[in-house]
């Protein structure tokens, strides 16, 4: 009876850590961030040729210069739009 009782408990501790992973694994960044992101600022981690990485509020994301020029580390950007996790953004001043 003690094995049984044991068995279930770590079944249920097992069955608990799986469905956190796959709760971590299948987080996304809500929308309603993105929206917030429009007009900061961001700093140009990798060269946008138009898609690249930029640095924004400490959180690396992937963007894409909306008019399709070259943006080169480390320049400053301005968030324009977002499309699905895709920021688009433009040169800065």
């Amino acid at each position: 009876m003690k094995l049984i009782l044991l068995t279930a408990i770590l079944a249920s501790f097992a069955l608990i850590a799986v469905a956190i992973v796959i709760a971590l694994y299948r987080h996304k960044k809500r929308s309603s961030e993105e929206v917030r992101l429009i007009g900061e600022l961001c700093r140009v981690n990798t060269s946008l040729t138009p898609d690249g990485t930029v640095m924004v509020q400490g959180e690396l994301w992937p963007a894409r210069s909306i008019d399709g020029t070259f943006i080169a580390p480390p320049d400053l950007a301005c968030i324009v739009g977002t499309q699905d996790h895709l920021l688009l953004v433009k040169v800065h001043g």
